[in-house]
This record gives C-alpha cells, sequence and structure tokens, in this order.
C-alpha cells in the first residue's frame, strides 16, 4: 500500500550510520551498486540517488512496490517504504496527507509519524504531525468517525521533511539488515545441497561478505539429485547478488567418501569434516579468500558437539566461521524458507548414509588421527586441485 502517486523508495541503512566518514560514504555508494544492479537483474525500473543517509529509488508509481520489494532484499538496507514526493511545506504536506486518506484511510484508528531533518525549516515535527492530523481527519469525517491513537494505530502516515523535498509513506518493509555486499572479505561457503549450509552463506553475504560456494561430490553416497539440489540453493542465494560471481567449485570426493565409509567405525564423520575443511582451505588460497563459511549449530548433530567441533577445526589454519552456531533447527528452518532455499534443501543429505550406527560425540584429536588414514588431508589436497568451476 503507498500514496497515490508514490515516486520513490525511501531507503533505510543501519550498520552503515555506525562507521566514521570515510568508511560510511564507501558503503553507501557500495550500497547504491547493489541497489542499481538488483534492479536491473529483476527488470523494474529505478534511478538510485545516493544520499548520504537516505538513499532514495525513484521509479514509476507502477513499479514502486516492486523497487520497494529490491530494496528490502538488498543487504545492508534496514528497511524500505514506497513513498510520494512533495514539496517541504507544511500545505502541500498536508494536501498530500489528505489526498493519501482519502484513498486508503476508510476506518480505524490513525496517527501521523512525522520525523525533521532539517532543523533550518520554519516548522518542527509537531507542527507537521498536528496539522496533517487535521486534514486527514477533516478529509474523512463526513465518511466515518476517525480516531487518533498515538500508541497502537490501525493506520501510521509517515512524512520524511527533508531540506528539498517531503516524502509521505504508508508501509515499512523490513530489509535483511547488516552491511552491504562486497563491504567485507569473501568466504569460501561449503554447500551440501540440505538445509543449513545455504543460510549460513546468506548470513555471511547479509555482514557484507560475498561467499564462494564449495560443493563435494560425495560419489555413490551423494549421486545427481543431491548435487543439483545444492546447485539450486546458491541459484537461489545468487538472486541477492547479482554484479557478484556465484559459480560453483566441484570438488571430487567420492573416493575419499568410500575410503572413510570402508575403514572407520567410529569417527568417519569428523574425518570426513577434517577433509572438507581442507579442501575449503585450499580454494580459498586460490581464490584469495578469508575464511570458510559452515552451517554447523553446536550439538545439532553428533559430530557437532562443541568437542567434536574443536578437534575438527584443526584441519585447517583458515577461521571457520559458523554463524548458525547457537540458532534452533525451526529458526533455521524458518529463515531458509524466508530466503527461498528450503524447498530445494530438504532431500536427504549424502551424509545421512555416511554416518555411522554408533556417532562419536566426544571425540579426541590424537586418537582420531590414529584411527583415519594417513593420507586423508593429502588426498583434501588433491581433490582441491582438481576441482571443476560449475557456472550456474
Amino acid at each position: 500500500m503507498h500514496p497515490p502517486g508514490a515516486d520513490v523508495v525511501l531507503v533505510r541503512h543501519g550498520d552503515v550510520n555506525t562507521k566514521s566518514t570515510q568508511v560510511k560514504r564507501y558503503m553507501v555508494g557500495m550500497l547504491a551498486d547493489n541497489l542499481e544492479a538488483l534492479l536491473e537483474d529483476r527488470s523494474v525500473p529505478g534511478d538510485v540517488e545516493r544520499r548520504w543517509n537516505r538513499p532514495l529509488i525513484h521509479t514509476t508509481e507502477d513499479a514502486v512496490e516492486d523497487a520497494t520489494t529490491v530494496a528490502a532484499d538488498t543487504f545492508g538496507v534496514v528497511s524500505a517504504s514506497a513513498a510520494l514526493t512533495v514539496s517541504p511545506e507544511l500545505e502541500a504536506i498536508s494536501e498530500a496527507l489528505a489526498e493519501t486518506a482519502r484513498a486508503h484511510y476508510d476506518g480505524g484508528s490513525f496517527a501521523v509519524d512525522a520525523r525533521r531533518a532539517d532543523k533550518d525549516l520554519p516548522f518542527t515535527s509537531e507542527d507537521v504531525a498536528y496539522e496533517g492530523g487535521d486534514a486527514i481527519w477533516a478529509a474523512v469525517e463526513d465518511e466515518f468517525e476517525p480516531e487518533v491513537d498515538l500508541e497502537d494505530p490501525d493506520l501510521t502516515f509517515g512524512v520524511e521533511v527533508r531540506e528539498d523535498a517531503a516524502y509521505l509513506y504508508l508501509e515499512t518493509v523490513d530489509g535483511p539488515g547488516g552491511l552491504p555486499l562486497g563491504s567485507q572479505a569473501p568466504m569460501v561457503a561449503l554447500v551440501s545441497g540440505g538445509i543449513d549450509s545455504p543460510v549460513a552463506a546468506y548470513e555471511l553475504m547479509r555482514r557484507g561478505s560475498p561467499v564462494i560456494p564449495v560443493y563435494v561430490d560425495l560419489g555413490d553416497y551423494g549421486g545427481p539429485d543431491h548435487e543439483a539440489r545444492a546447485y539450486e540453493t546458491v541459484r537461489s542465494l545468487a538472486r541477492y547478488a547479482p554484479n557478484f560471481e556465484m559459480d560453483v567449485y566441484r570438488v571430487p570426493g567420492g573416493d575419499t567418501v568410500s575410503l572413510l565409509a570402508e575403514t572407520m567405525e567410529q569417527g568417519r564423520m569428523l574425518s570426513l569434516r577434517r577433509f572438507f575443511y581442507r579442501v575449503a582451505e585450499r580454494i580459498a588460497e586460490r581464490v584469495d579468500a578469508s575464511g570458510i563459511v559452515t552451517g554447523e549449530a553446536v550439538g545439532q548433530k553428533s559430530s557437532q558437539t562443541a568437542q567434536n567441533l574443536g578437534v575438527t577445526s584443526h584441519a585447517t589454519n583458515l577461521p571457520i566461521h559458523r554463524p548458525l552456531l547457537t540458532w534452533d533447527k525451526q529458526d533455521i528452518v524458518a529463515r531458509a524458507r524466508e530466503i527461498d532455499t528450503f524447498t530445494d534443501s530438504t532431500i536427504p543429505a549424502g551424509c545421512n548414509r555416511i554416518a555411522p550406527d554408533q556417532a562419536e560425540t566426544n571425540a579426541r584429536l590424537e586418537p582420531l588421527l590414529e584411527a583415519e588414514p594417513d593420507d586423508v588431508l593429502e588426498r583434501a589436497d588433491e581433490a582441491a586441485a582438481n576441482a571443476t568451476l560449475i557456472e550456474l
């Protein structure tokens, strides 16, 4: 829902505002670049105005809702509103509020949430709220009895007044927050085709890090359907980053998976994770990434107990980022649905077939190293060297 004639999207950022002037300027520019890329990728008409505290998307009324959705999908954006631009004068603002009320206010309570960014204007935010409220009341009182509720209104008329223009809006759409994508160093993301790993990758993207997806082929324990689902989740993530490469490094791991399944009864899942981490480290060296991203959460699986995570992490010198570390499963599933990766993640993962009957939950590094094949990490080096890039 938007005011009649809405022609702009107000874009609000959050953490960007905590940065120094130089860093903020850099991040606001990057945010604008990403907004432009998403608008173009989704064929939504709009021109981005790179304002310091409030970037704007100038568009048409027919496209303003789609442009708002684009803004709300952009990393670094806290919220967005489809708005109408009017002259920054009380009379013009009040007239626009009255017209908007006639179009959208049909009962219940209302409030005017007015904010004045330019303190040199000859009126206050309270003036805007008071006179605007009077205009709304007069516009509808012949149709029904309006009601003002400043605490919990049924309809809020938002007004932002700046030096050169005022903006009227009715709804605020939440964005992902975080930082603009590209403002942090890239990370290698291990993607498995399951629910957790694409959500973890999304969370790192939300904090500004582009991700380089890595899929380890499990051979007979995976299969083409499992692999295809992993690629589909990456395609879903790529919708949020059209100006960044999201091709997948496919790493052959079937022989090593079979070896671990045949030679290790207890601890094989931990050795497999060590294999994955070393593969990711080698790919990270190739693409100049700064860390590894996984979908692990403490205690979610037997291989993810706090003790086991500590043991398996020794396989790499890179930091392993686990953004879902403390998340409950239902929260991960909810985010997967929200970002549209859940459906493509619900095929059973090959790891379920690799797991032994008796799981290791309290491993120690030295016994694990004694039990696993001596060349597990060398196999990871070779597998990473033979990785192929799958263009999606």
